[in-house]
């Protein structure tokens, strides 16, 4: 019997041709690495990187593992082609090789990598890890790394800079920093705040203004420039604007400390002193103060402000226990006791020193200058600041005399805008020269007088005299040295005033000058005189070692040819009219 042949039954089968590219090498040699079959993780990682010789990645995971298994200057080899040939923007690939360097003990070079890495990637991916291996290499290397900046915080990191500035009162070069952050991060509220403050306190209103506004543009109710503004809308008297913005500064109850700090020493500025009391005593509750007497201070004036002055008392003694030292509790103390039955007290500043009145009162009586706290201080130098552009003559007068005090950069600057100022008084100007020169300012300055641009040369401002002799200068800097203690800014620089114009008068018949110290002698003599200064011939023969005879015979000199007698009686004269009004 013939068999039946039987069908074998159909099979229906998708076959699915393997992919191989870069991807599926990927996925192949990650799978081993969680095998930890490391051969075969870097034959597929290099057949990625075959496949795909220009997606740096792949070449990354490759000299990631090549380290990984110790090759360290393999896988630094791989991360150079990276950047060399492929992505130089890679900045990571200099964070890996630094590693590797470490890792053979190449210090040298793992800190120029890690250096280069910090200075130049903009993300600060490994930036906790790389400040780890920078003080791993300065324990290493036996000294600081070589680091200027660090990229990924340059914001952070040049705003700390400038805050510190505005903090020590060096508010131009704050704000050339702050506008430079401005600038590159335009989403950086903190420092266009700041800047504000720095406009605001170098009397640049419309500036400081327009700031704030930014910022609430981007930021509708950040809370720093609503207090910021509160606080310039008193300084520009807008009451409407003021109460408007009150009101939502008294129900606002901030949660982070900052904020709280920030609205409670607002708040005291503006006044609103039971509201900045409350602030401030959540402050001490939280345990903000740690050993700080400010916050002490600032609740205590707080109470003291509002009536509460046994709680001002237990405050003030708080301050005086953790700055011992320090004048400022004990003067507030006195000053509480001192108003203890009076009904009607006056109300005390939240800053944290003695109120400028007592500070002065030794800078008026000439008493060593001006102290270096109050040099440094913030608030003295916004005054200044602010004085100097939008003070009368006299206060302005004042202030050029205070930065020569001072004398350092930033004083520099200002006055250096100031003397190119079309509307100021030339006066000023001329003295505000004098005080450059005499703070060190050699080089030759622009400034604007009589209405027109002129280059003001470092000999002493003589535009009718062609030629300034030595001679002339030597006298002049005699009588300079000698009344630099007893003599004010305004008095030196008018004995300047009154020897050009002498010489501009007599030139060029100059009289022989064959004893300097006479013309010096005279020179003091007059200037005291024309200020209402005790002075005879005698004291200024001793001082200057001359004879009484020579220093009359060249005040007379120089008297005559300048016309002082009828200068001085008109300064006289207009003097007893102030007096007599004085009295009426």
């Amino acid at each position: 019997m013939e068999k039946k042949k039987r069908a074998l039954p159909q099979t229906h089968t998708n076959v699915v041709p393997m992919k191989m590219d870069a991807t599926f090498f990927f996925e192949k040699a990650v799978q081993s690495m969680d095998r930890y079959h490391y051969d075969k993780a870097l034959k597929y990682f290099r057949r990625a990187a075959e496949y795909e010789p220009e997606n740096a990645v792949n070449h990354c995971n490759l000299a990631g593992l090549l380290s990984e298994m110790g090759n360290y200057e393999e896988s630094n080899r791989i991360l150079q082609h990276v950047l060399d040939q492929i992505d130089p923007a890679m900045t990571e690939c200099y964070f890996y090789m630094a590693n590797n360097f470490a890792n053979m003990e190449n210090y040298e070079s793992a800190e120029k990598a890690i250096v280069h890495y910090l200075e130049n990637d903009p993300t600060g991916q490994f930036l906790e890890e790389s400040e780890e291996m920078m003080e791993l290499l300065s324990f290493e290397l036996e000294r600081p790394a070589k680091l200027s900046t660090i990229k990924s915080r340059e914001g952070l990191f040049e705003h700390d800079r400038a805050r510190a500035l505005l903090e020590e009162g060096k508010f131009s070069e704050a704000v050339r920093i702050l506008e430079n952050i401005v600038k590159k991060h335009s989403d950086f509220m903190a420092a266009r705040n700041n800047l504000a403050l720095a406009y605001y306190y170098m009397g640049h209103f419309d500036k400081s203004v327009d700031m704030i506004k930014q910022v609430l543009e981007l930021e509708p109710g950040n809370l720093h420039a609503l207090c910021n503004l509160a606080i310039f809308y008193q300084h520009f008297g807008d009451k409407v604007a003021l109460g408007e913005l009150l009101e939502v500064l008294r129900k606002t109850y901030p949660f982070h400390q900052d904020h709280v700090f920030k609205l409670a020493t607002t708040m005291g500025i503006l006044s609103e002193h039971d509201k900045a009391y409350r602030l401030f005593k959540r402050l001490l509750k939280t345990g903000e103060a740690g050993l700080d007497p400010c916050l002490f201070h600032y609740t205590a004036v707080a109470a003291y402000n509002t009536g509460r002055y046994a709680e001002a008392e237990r405050q003030w003694r708080q301050a005086e226990k953790f700055d011992p030292t320090s004048e400022i509790p004990k003067f507030y103390l006195n000053l509480l006791n001192k108003y203890k039955q009076d009904k009607i007290k006056p109300n005390v500043s939240y800053h944290y020193h003695l109120p400028f009145e007592e500070q002065f009162r030794g800078i008026e009586r000439g008493e060593n200058g001006l102290p270096e706290h109050l040099k440094r201080d913030p608030l003295v130098r916004s005054s200044f600041f602010w004085a100097l552009r939008h003070g009368d003559g006299d206060t302005k007068l004042q202030v050029i005399q205070a930065f020569a005090l001072i004398g350092d950069d930033e004083v520099k600057d200002s006055l250096t805008q100031f003397i190119l100022e079309p509307g100021e008084d030339d006066y000023l100007k001329k003295v505000a020269i004098f005080v450059l020169r005499s703070i060190g300012v050699r080089e030759p300055l622009q400034a604007v007088l009589e209405g027109k641009e002129t280059t003001v040369a470092p000999s002493p401002f003589a535009p009718n005299l062609p030629v300034w002799d030595r001679k002339w200068q030597g006298i002049m800097e005699m009588a300079m040295r000698h009344m630099a203690r007893r003599y004010d800014m305004v008095q030196q620089y008018d004995l300047q005033t009154l020897w050009v114009e002498y010489l501009t008068r007599v030139f060029p018949n100059v009289p022989k000058m064959a004893k300097p110290e006479g013309w010096a002698a005279a020179l003091e003599y007059l200037t005291a005189k024309m200020h209402r200064r005790p002075i005879t011939y005698g004291d200024a023969a001793a001082r200057y070692g001359v004879s009484i005879a020579t220093v009359s015979k060249n005040a007379k000199t120089i008297d005559e040819a300048c016309g002082l007698r009828e200068k001085m009686a008109a300064i006289f004269s207009k003097f007893a009219e102030l007096d007599s009004s004085h009295e009426s």
